[in-house]
Order: structure tokens, then sequence, then C-alpha cells
């Protein structure tokens, strides 16, 4: 069968269809100073069909020259948003090959209808929030979500910054250029979840039962940082037990000198911005919220955007299962207070396709969450757990439908994804705001 080369309707220049990537090895130099980018990509690949090219996103920045399969290409065009490589001999279907990209110059943010995504300088330093469609600002890719693969990084800043990553911190070299920090991703990782942290921090550790848990942020804001980021553990234990095991090596969080909008999750990472921070807990919400997305949205990630509402909706759905483990409202109360809310809005939204300008609009947040809700109500709460652990165990480091979502409940419930569906689909199909089904 011929592999789907149709692009996503919600990012139609992002990605190619024709070939998947399997492991990413990239080298940077990079100076704070002057954003100054110097790079080579190594792209471990296989085709899904004859290629005589190969496109492969990137946005900004300068190649100096590409070899496929350690031969110098025969013709790389650039464009806005692509690099098409022509190799010195076509590729066959089904043939692992390899990439080798030079590049350089100075990142920016990509401009998109989600605002700006992608590298980004900070007062001092570098923040990268890629979703959806901003790894091509830094390095040569195959932007879709659901190509997924492993990473290795070698990042080498100015003395007197550190640099975070995805994965595990393999090692420092500090030399004359400035020190190389090296970081390496076992697990499958979509583009978009890749990230590179810039800045001057200083390292927490907090202790946790299962998994190492680090902080990096500024020196000023260690106490407050340490009670705000304290219940993390806790929260690791809650989302463990409903979810699943917590399915990295290790988890980290950034916190940025500067103020951010928004908190951003990443494979294995959170960034919050120091307007974040107060020491009374005010993010407990937002913190439980990006964690939770390492279970939904990092590991199970959607194969096509339109379908966010399956990170989102159960991100929110897991700050009420905060809320409700911490003697706070409960989810019930939280579910009920949000439909109401939702009964105010305008109700002209389908969570099932709410169209690329709206797939982050609250409303896919509330109304996933909502579903979520109604399911747990319906079938009761061994059910609803045992479908949450099914879906992160059944698509561990993958990719995920609603169709599989609907099933992994489905079996939970020892019912059929037909009635699941029946009460999903008012919140995820329909633009009206229905009721909540009764216990």
């Amino acid at each position: 069968m011929k592999p789907n080369t149709d692009a996503d309707p919600y990012t139609p220049h992002s990605g190619d269809r024709r070939w998947s990537a399997v492991h990413y090895e990239l080298r940077l130099g990079y100076r704070v100073a002057t954003n100054r980018l110097d790079g080579t990509a190594t792209i471990s690949a296989r085709a899904l069909e004859p290629l005589d090219r190969v496109v492969i996103d990137l946005h900004g920045l300068s190649v100096d020259r590409v070899d496929v399969d350690g031969k110098r290409a025969r013709k790389v065009a650039t464009a806005t948003h692509k690099t098409t490589v022509t190799p010195a001999e076509p590729i066959p279907a089904g043939a692992e090959f390899t990439v080798h990209v030079k590049y350089r110059g100075t990142p920016r943010p990509i401009r998109s209808p989600w605002g700006q995504v992608g590298w980004e300088e900070l007062t001092d330093g570098v923040i990268v929030a890629a979703q959806p469609t901003g790894a091509p600002s830094w390095f040569p890719c195959n932007d879709r979500p659901d190509d997924k693969a492993t990473y290795r990084f070698e990042i080498t800043a100015e003395a007197g910054y550190d640099v975070v990553a995805n994965g595990d911190l393999l090692g420092t070299d500090r030399a004359r250029a400035g020190t190389t920090w090296t970081y390496a991703t076992t697990e499958p990782m979509a583009t978009y979840l890749a990230t590179v942290q810039i800045g001057r921090y200083r390292t927490t550790k907090l202790r946790s039962a299962l998994v190492p848990v680090t902080l990096h942020h500024p020196a000023d804001l260690q106490g407050a940082v340490k009670t705000d980021l304290g219940r993390v553990p806790d929260m690791l234990a809650l989302y463990t037990d409903r979810f699943g095991p917590y399915p990295f090596g290790s988890y980290g969080v950034v916190v940025t000198d500067d103020e951010l909008e928004i908190p951003l999750e990443a494979h294995g990472l959170a960034v919050f911005g120091r307007n974040h921070v107060d020491g009374e807990h005010g993010s407990d919400r937002l913190i439980a919220h990006e964690l939770a997305h390492q279970w939904f949205g990092n590991s199970v990630t959607v194969e096509r955007w339109r379908d966010i509402w399956l990170h989102e909706g159960f991100a929110c759905y897991a700050e009420w299962l905060w809320s409700e483990h911490r003697g706070g409202d409960t989810a019930d109360v939280l579910a009920e207070r949000h439909r109401d809310g939702l009964l105010g809005q305008a109700q002209d939204l389908v969570v099932a396709d709410p169209g690329a300008a709206d797939m982050f609009d609250d409303r896919v947040y509330k109304r996933g969450a909502l579903a979520l809700h109604a399911v747990r109500r319906t079938f009761g709460d061994d059910a609803f757990f045992a479908g949450l652990r099914t879906i992160t165990d059944r698509h561990r480091h993958g990719s995920v439908t609603p169709e599989d979502v609907l099933d992994a409940f489905a079996g939970a419930a020892g019912s059929t994804v037909e009635a699941v569906r029946a009460v999903t689909a008012p919140w995820i199909e329909e633009p009206g705001v229905p009721s909540l089904p009764s216990r």
C-alpha cells in the first residue's frame, strides 16, 4: 500500500510523509551575545517510498553543505520553509539512509497563526518553544507530530551559561570556546518537543521516590522555586497511580529569568517564567497541567493536530485530579463550574475539528476535560482510570487517535466503542453544551 503523503491540513507546510526520521544527531555551537548558531545535523532516516529528492523542514538558516549516505548531494535548493536535497543516487523504498546537513545563521522564531514559535532570545539566554511548527527554526527535520525519533545533542555555549536539553545529561566538557553540554533521549520524541534552554541558572534537585527531579532557575528565586515546585514529587506519585508509570527517566523544570506569557511543556521538561513563581503555590494548577503532558502529549502524541484535545483535554483534567487529591474542589465541582462557563461562550466550536486557528482555544481544553469526566461518571472510577492506563501503556512513546482512546475506555468498561462515543460525542463532535451524566 502506498504511504499517505497528504499533509496535515492544520500545518500544510510542515513535514513530508514520504520518509521518516529514526535518529537526529545535532552538534550546535551558539553564542548568546550575538545570537549566532553554527550547526551540523545528521538525520538517520527510512524511505517510505522511492525518493529522488528528500524534502527537509528548515527555516531562516543558511545551508552550507548536504551529504546523503556520505556522498555530496547532487543539488540543494532552499526556500523559506524547505530545503530540497537531490541525492547522488535515488533512494529505494524501504531503504535506510543518512542526511548530513551543515548550516548556520541567526535563529529567529517562526511567525505562525498561533504566534511566534521556535527559537527565541531571552534577555540573557534562549528559550525554545516549538509547538506546533517551530522546530525548523533551529534544526533541519521532518516536522510532523507523528514522526518520532531519538536524539543526541552536543551544544556549546559561552562559559557562565547553563544549557538544558531533552533527555539525560551525559556530560559537560569545558574548553576555550565555551562549555559543551551533551544530552541524549532514548525514547522516541516528536520534533516540536525538542528543546534547548540556555541561561544563567542554579540547579536544585528534589527528592522523589520515582524519578530524578531537577530544577533550573535564577539564583534569586531559589526559595520560591523550591516551595512552588516542591509538590512535583507528590504530583508524580498521583499521576503514576492514575495514568501508569512515568514515561521518561527524569523530569526537569526550567524557570527563566524573563517573564513568560504561558508555561510550556517539552519531552521530559517543563518551562516556566519567573512570573509563575510566587513562593505561595500560586501556579500549582499550571505545574500539574505541564507535568501531565509528559503522559498525554509527550509520550502519547496525536497523529494529526486537529486531535489536540487528546493532549490538552487530558492535561486540563489532570488539574482537576490534583485539586481533588489535595482536598480542594473535586472534579465534580470543577466540571460543573466549567460547564456553566461554557454556557456563556459562543457554542460554535467542534472539538473534533476546531480548525487550525482555534486548536488552542480554551474551549478545546475544557470541553475535552468535560468529555473525560462524562466517561468517568458514566462508567465509574475503576473503568475510567483503567482506560487511562491502557492508553498510556498501549501507545507509550507512540501516536494516538480518538478511536484509540474510545477503544481503550470501551475495553476497560467492558462496553463498546459506540457506547463510549455516545458519551463523548456531545462534547467532542457537537458544538452545543450538554448536561453532564449523573453518577
